[in-house]
């Protein structure tokens, strides 16, 4: 059973799995998928493709929060 923070529905960070798809990526780091994908496709967030699917690996969404915290560009 998932964790949530007040009434917004927010995940815990442990609720989401060590490899994310697009989706839960985007709603990681609550924007769109649209955006996820562009930043994904342009190397801004360290990503791999199983087939024609996306994923990406939690730890490295957290160095890229770590790198924009530290003021790097994206």
């Amino acid at each position: 059973m998932s964790k949530h923070y007040g009434d917004k529905g927010l995940k815990s960070k442990v609720d989401y799995p060590d490899i994310m798809t697009i989706n839960q990526v985007a709603e990681y780091f609550q924007i769109s998928e649209v955006t996820t994908y562009k930043l994904v496709q342009e190397g801004s967030i360290p990503a791999f493709k199983i087939g024609r699917h996306w994923r990406v690996k939690r730890d490295d969404l957290d160095e890229f929060i770590e790198r924009l915290k530290r003021g790097e560009r994206i």
